[in-house]
């Protein structure tokens, strides 16, 4: 788990976060408060904060897993 620090600062209020939004596919950001992070799930990529800054360059940003449960194959 991610300590809470000041580079999560603000990111908390959803008035900013409407504000915010995936460079690469225009949709909006969840903020991810245990990892620090704001996670586009269209373009599946998460974007760090660094001393309270979002760093919203997709060459910066993490790949993120599917969310969704595996299907069982049959």
């Amino acid at each position: 788990m991610v300590k809470e620090s000041r580079s999560a600062y603000g990111l908390t209020d959803p008035k900013l976060l409407e504000l915010l939004v995936c460079p690469l596919t225009k949709s909006p950001l969840r903020f991810d408060k245990e990892r620090g992070e704001l996670v586009s799930k269209a373009a599946r990529l998460a974007y760090p904060i660094r001393d309270g800054i979002p760093i919203m360059l997709v060459s910066e940003a993490r790949q993120i897993e599917d969310e969704s449960p595996a299907r069982p194959q049959p």
